[in-house]
């Protein structure tokens, strides 16, 4: 199981808490990330594949493996206050999470519904 996470500016120490919150249940879950989410999640001890930073491709890259249907999910802790120069990287993910059916979080309320769910399934 595959789960893909990202994390705007604002949000990322937000993200390592919630994925510390169950790091005992990530040994299970194989975790990709933007590259800046992703070196954060590392500092703090968890495993992640980290891919390019978000606006330099990330985004991208975690949008393609939702078209190929290789995730489970997708966290991504979004700045709605924030404007963002890869915004339209960004609606291309959650369009093709759509399109693809593959849950998408963008709040830690939604994210922990996700996670309560796979951890019951594995």
């Amino acid at each position: 199981m595959k789960i893909a996470v990202i994390a705007h500016d604002g949000k990322k120490a937000e993200m390592v808490a919630f994925l510390l919150k169950y790091k005992s249940h990530l040994s299970k879950i194989e975790l990709v990330a933007t590259g800046t989410t992703g070196s954060h999640a590392e500092k703090a001890g968890l495993n992640v594949q980290c891919l390019l930073s978000g606006p330099v491709g990330g985004d991208a890259q975690i949008a393609a493996m939702a078209a190929e249907k290789k995730l489970a999910a997708v966290i991504f802790f979004r700045d709605p206050m924030g404007k963002h120069p890869h915004e339209p990287d960004v609606q291309m993910l959650m369009r093709l999470c759509d399109v693809h059916n593959i849950p998408i979080a963008t709040n830690p309320a939604t994210a922990t519904l996700i996670m309560d769910q796979m951890i019951s399934q594995a």
